[in-house]
């Protein structure tokens, strides 16, 4: 970054201050086991209802409690903002409708995260996001030696959209056809609607993606289906997972700011027990949470506030788990 985090010469779409209160950093002063918040305030690959720009700043703010920098869990007996310990980073700088641009500007910052030994926690902005986010993570790790665990209702993986080759569909399909996530080691949950076409569905299978629809996690049950993703992302060698979740994965009754709502998703408590389970049980080297779209949300916020606290127990389950594992 080229400025500071946070403050004066930012755009009015950035975010005004840190998650929960977290310390502010910079990419160079990061050190191994740390993670970082930061905003990728982009959202000029939706095709449907914009305003993810917005959505970095609507989910550190979507909390009620005082910016202190703390968070002790409840049940889970932990502060995980303290016990990682978390820092925020600030918003990437974009330049709007500089697609090719800001996603390489995004991919440079994420990989500084990852190259200083910390974990990047991305507040995006769009699904497209993913692609830098994931790929700088992968190239770090070992590209095609992590495993992606991928919450939607959409699949993502359009060859192009709208003649386009970047944008909030076809982030998944990238990262394939790159080599930075290969298609065994890729897991959907959530998937519905009419959305892709047959031919579509079909390179997916062929590529060995598992891909769970609503109907069944309907007929099998939520943890099944986890289970499965589970022993997937741990499998075969894979080095660890990154976690990509759009808030669209939620039933919009339940989440309604975002830009492509699809009824009929699973439950806000269902998606943060999910994602809590994740964290404690896999090596998350990297996430994003994405299409939160704050001007759909009103009046209550109920969006970003749910995309607050999955941030928030994402957090929970890594930090239970570094305690359990050390």
């Amino acid at each position: 970054m080229d400025h500071e985090p946070f403050g004066p010469g930012r755009e009015a779409y950035h975010a005004h201050g840190p998650f929960a209160g977290v310390p502010v950093a910079r990419p160079e002063s990061l050190r191994p086991g740390m993670v970082a918040i930061l905003g990728a305030p982009f959202d000029w690959g939706a095709t449907h209802r914009p305003g993810a720009r917005f959505g970095p700043r609507a989910i550190r703010e979507g909390d009620y409690l005082d910016m202190d920098g703390s968070r002790p869990h409840l049940t889970a007996r932990v502060d995980p903002l303290r016990a990682l310990p978390v820092v925020d980073i600030g918003d990437v700088s974009l330049i709007p409708g500089y697609t090719e641009r800001s996603l390489g500007e995004i991919e440079r910052v994420v990989r500084a995260v990852a190259e200083a030994g910390a974990i990047p926690i991305v507040l995006g902005g769009d699904h497209t996001i993913t692609y830098p986010s994931a790929s700088a993570v992968a190239d770090v790790a070992g590209a095609g030696d992590i495993a992606l665990i991928h919450f939607d209702a959409h699949a993502d993986t359009a060859e192009t959209h709208h003649g386009q080759l970047y944008g909030h569909g076809t982030p998944m399909r990238r990262l394939i056809e790159s080599g930075a996530v290969p298609g065994h080691r890729f897991v959907q949950i959530g998937l519905r609607g009419y959305w892709p076409p047959p031919d579509t569905v079909d390179w997916m299978r062929a590529q060995g993606m598992r891909s769970y629809f609503m109907a069944d996690i309907t007929s099998r049950g939520l943890p099944t289906v986890v289970d499965e993703a589970v022993a997937a992302a741990v499998g075969d060698g894979a080095r660890g997972v990154y976690v990509s979740i759009d808030i669209d994965v939620v039933d919009p009754g339940m989440a309604p700011g975002t830009g492509t709502p699809e009824p009929g998703g699973i439950s806000g408590r269902e998606l943060l027990d999910t994602v809590q389970r994740l964290g404690r049980e896999l090596d998350v080297l990297g996430a994003d949470l994405v299409e939160v779209a704050p001007h759909y949300d009103q009046p209550a916020d109920i969006t970003a506030r749910l995309a607050n606290r999955v941030v928030l127990e994402l957090l929970t389950g890594m930090a239970v788990r570094r305690r359990r594992v050390g």
